[in-house]
């Protein structure tokens, strides 16, 4: 029987030494370079900087931020990994106004 390595979910090999911005469940959301991970998504991101939530409103970001250096995320509570480069914000289609 072969055994061979298990697959990565995910495939992080290409933003490594990019910008990414990654979400957390509970809603925390920061970006910084990826620098490494493994195969359970814990990631390690340098010049990591955190945006700040209301108080007010947990679900939305504020212009506030808090510079957090080098930090070692724990894959379980990733939710969103993606580049910052080519990424833009738009309005939610599905909000009744």
């Amino acid at each position: 029987m072969g055994e061979g390595k298990k697959k990565d979910v995910i495939d992080l090999a290409k933003y490594l030494e990019h910008g990414v911005r990654v979400k957390f469940n509970g809603g925390r959301e920061v970006t910084g370079m990826l620098k490494g991970y493994d195969q359970l998504v814990n990631l390690v991101l340098d010049d990591c900087v955190e945006f700040i939530r209301d108080p007010l409103d947990p679900n939305k970001i504020t212009n506030e931020t808090r510079n957090l250096g080098l930090v070692v995320c724990r894959g379980t509570q990733v939710w969103i990994i993606s580049p910052v480069d080519g990424m833009e914000e738009i309005e939610n289609p599905f909000l009744e106004t």
